[in-house]
């Protein structure tokens, strides 16, 4: 007879770790046997007797809990924290955490999927070698982004979509049913809808082609769409603005201050085409000055729980490119309706204040107003009146169809504010305001938005002159609400002080250029750096100092929390004077509003929600407006390839050295393999490149000769040929 062979059971593989997976997944859940068994996709006898008994085994040994009968939960561990993470080009990468002065480093093969500004869970430990922290991604809490753009490579069945940012160290497989049209080799905009566990990329669908690479306008729809910002308004929000009433009717001015009888101007930039804020000006009988800043009434026309006022919301902010402006508001409202444009009436939220020859506040009023503007300057003719002390100007103007001189009104004007202006700066650069005054890079452009040449906007008397007003109203509208008892909910902008250990390396940085900071107390601190930034002004390190001392800086950002504004020496301080372009300045508005007629403090999460959103948004326009900028320096310099310029070394790294053309501020990269006299290693005390052989020393803030050796476009990248140290 024969015996009957004993059925043997299938051993589940890594069952311990599995389990720890699936608790892990979500520690907040706790988990019976059979709902592991289910994850696992087993349901027979011996497989969950398996798991039971494991399941006891981890509980004894404590490295599980049952909260209640049969049902399990991981045990929190200090070990875990959250943070974001920071990709480097190389796939590993940095969680930025709260709970570390460092931050935690995470290999490539601890990434596990999560990308670059990931909100993770990670398992904190200490490097065998050198201590350090160290880490490993457990969960990927939510997702920065999951909309990337680049070139699309087609096969036969299946596509690969390759990321301009370098920060994305996966390409995105795209399905060839899911590739919308594209032809091989387009810029493409991708949305990422899974990573299966098993696949090694992430798999996407095609939701735009942007176009052919190196094409202008795919490159700028590119920049735009890389941050998620758009480039057109939907077709229902364009209708919704075109349709509201924007005329200046009698009902809604008996409801405002009228001061169409008082001299009011604007003083904008040549090019501007939307005006938010104006000046009004009158002499007082008892000497003193009435001075009004007026600003467009964006609050009036755009509702909230409108699809104008969610779209407003959602971009927060108008973006400033090179050759184009996106709006944060469409055109009937931001060149027409809302835009102070000469000779037209219009509803405005005014602060208006008496101020005496010394700049004293005497008294200062808020509401809402209805305006005429006299006339529109542009600073370059502003600043003529005042270096000039010319009154015989030639603009013609008209107060409510009263002819007046300019000599009489405007210049007078302009010059009585210029005086007044120049006193309110130097009491905020004595209260410890910093003098940032950073060379901003501009471009003359062609019909077709090829670059001509570049100039440097530099701020004058007229430009101050309207950013000290737009300060003092911003500065007093702030501390008329904050200074309310009990506290009401407000929008600030706030600036934190600054970091330490940045002030320090930026210490060590300028040292080598023979400059001295002290940083014992804040009046040191902001002393040093104002006579640095004034010290380097002219000099040929001057772009370099002024972006790292910039950097040094906190990042000033939205928040009901007030904590001052450092930058400008302010206690109280908030954005009330840009609605057309800025959405916190529409929330300010509102906010000023509701409590001039009385209400009660609004709710404070709500706002937060809406000041975090509007930080986020800015910064990601900044981003956008820098990249655009560093794509029209590119494309410049593809016309320079044989021309040699004079650069200062910006920035030294192990694979080789930055360099900032000193005639037009276009920064490229020497790479060291193509430093062919010698070989070179970094000293990163020293922030050099030093020859083993020669000893040659390229150092920050030196001064060097390059040419062009390629220009990309797609990538916006300079590449350079050293050819020596400027011995000139």
């Amino acid at each position: 007879m024969t015996r009957k062979k004993k059925k043997r059971s299938n051993k589940i593989e890594n069952l311990t770790n599995s389990i720890f997976e699936i608790l892990k997944s979500d520690r907040t859940k706790s988990f019976n046997y059979k709902q592991i068994a289910a994850k696992l996709g087993v349901n027979d006898a011996s497989s969950r007797n398996q798991i039971i008994k494991t399941l006891q085994r981890l509980k004894a040994n404590q490295e599980i809990e049952e909260i209640d009968r049969g049902k399990f939960k991981a045990i929190i561990s200090t070990e875990y924290h959250t943070g974001i993470l920071d990709v480097s080009a190389r796939g590993s990468g940095y969680v930025i955490c709260d709970d570390f002065e460092d931050d935690i480093y995470v290999a490539s093969n601890n990434i596990n999927k999560a990308l670059n500004g990931d909100e993770v869970e990670i398992y904190v430990y200490k490097r065998r070698k050198r201590g350090k922290l160290e880490g490993e991604i457990t969960k990927i809490i939510k997702r920065e982004r999951t909309e990337y753009v680049g070139i699309i490579q087609i096969h036969k069945s299946y596509a690969f979509v390759i990321a301009d940012s370098t920060k994305m160290y996966k390409d995105i497989f795209v399905p060839i049913n899911k590739i919308n049209k594209a032809d091989d080799g387009d810029k493409v905009l991708v949305k990422l809808e899974d990573w299966p566990e098993k696949a090694d990329s992430p798999y996407g669908k095609i939701l735009k082609v942007l176009g052919r690479p190196g094409e202008h306008n795919t490159e700028i729809h590119s920049i735009l769409a890389e941050f998620g910002l758009p480039y057109e308004f939907p077709n229902e929000v364009e209708v919704f603005a075109n349709e509201i009433n924007t005329e200046i009717n009698e009902d809604e001015i008996k409801k405002r201050r009228d001061m169409r009888d008082v001299l009011t101007f604007t003083i904008d930039p040549k090019d501007a085409k939307d005006f938010d804020d104006a000046l009004s000006f009158q002499k007082l009988k008892n000497g003193n000055y009435e001075i009004g800043i007026h600003i467009a009434d964006v609050s009036h026309y755009v509702k909230e729980n409108t699809i104008l006022d969610d779209e407003a919301y959602e971009r927060a902010t108008s973006v400033y490119l090179v050759d184009r402006v996106v709006p944060m508001l469409p055109e009937i409202l931001s060149n027409n309706a809302c835009s102070l444009r000469p000779h037209e009436e219009k509803f405005t939220f005014s602060a208006v204040f008496e101020i005496n020859n010394k700049s004293e506040i005497i008294d200062r009023w808020f509401g809402r107003t209805v305006t005429y503007s006299d006339a529109r300057f542009a600073y370059e003719e502003a600043q003529e009146i005042i270096e000039t002390k010319n009154n015989n100007i030639s603009k013609e103007i008209s107060i409510n169809g009263k002819a007046y001189k300019a000599d009489q009104a405007i210049a007078d004007a302009i010059l009585k504010l210029d005086e007044l202006a120049k006193i309110m700066r130097v009491k905020r650069m004595k209260d410890g305001a910093i003098s940032f005054d950073k060379v901003e890079v501009k471009f003359n452009l062609d019909e077709t938005s090829n670059p001509t040449g570049v100039y440097f906007k530099t701020s004058k008397d007229a430009n101050k002159l309207i950013e000290e007003f737009m300060l003092l109203a911003n500065r007093e509208v702030a501390k008329f609400i904050g200074q309310q008892s009990p506290k009401k909910t407000f929008v600030y902008r706030v600036h934190d002080e600054p970091n330490d250990e940045k002030l320090a390396a930026l210490q060590n940085i300028v040292s080598r250029f023979g400059y001295k900071l002290n940083f014992t107390d804040r009046q040191t601190t902001t002393k040093s750096l104002n006579n640095l930034l004034k010290d380097v002004n002219g000099t040929k390190e001057q772009n370099l100092v002024d972006t790292l001392a910039i950097r040094t800086m906190s990042k000033a950002e939205y928040t009901t929390n007030n904590i001052g504004h450092y930058g400008l020496a302010f206690n109280y301080y908030s954005h009330f004077t840009s609605p057309i372009r800025r959405y916190p300045d529409v929330m300010t508005h509102r906010l000023l509003q509701y409590y001039l007629d009385g209400n009660k403090s609004a709710n404070e999460d709500a706002f937060e929600e809406k000041c975090m959103h509007s930080s986020k948004m800015e910064n990601l326009a900044t981003k956008a407006e820098r990249n655009s900028i560093k794509y029209m320096q590119v494309k410049f310099m593809q016309d320079h390839k044989d021309q040699e310029f004079v650069g200062v070394i910006s920035g030294v790294t192990d694979w080789g050295i930055y360099v900032e053309i000193v005639e037009n501020k276009c920064e490229g990269m020497v790479r060291i393999r193509d430093i062919k006299d010698d070989y070179y290693r970094f000293d990163q005390d020293e922030y050099a490149l030093i020859g083993e052989k020669t000893k040659n020393v390229y150092q920050l803030g030196d001064e060097v000769i390059v040419k062009v050796k390629q220009a990309d476009l797609v990538r916006k990248h300079l590449d350079f040929t050293l050819l020596g140290k400027n011995e000139a």
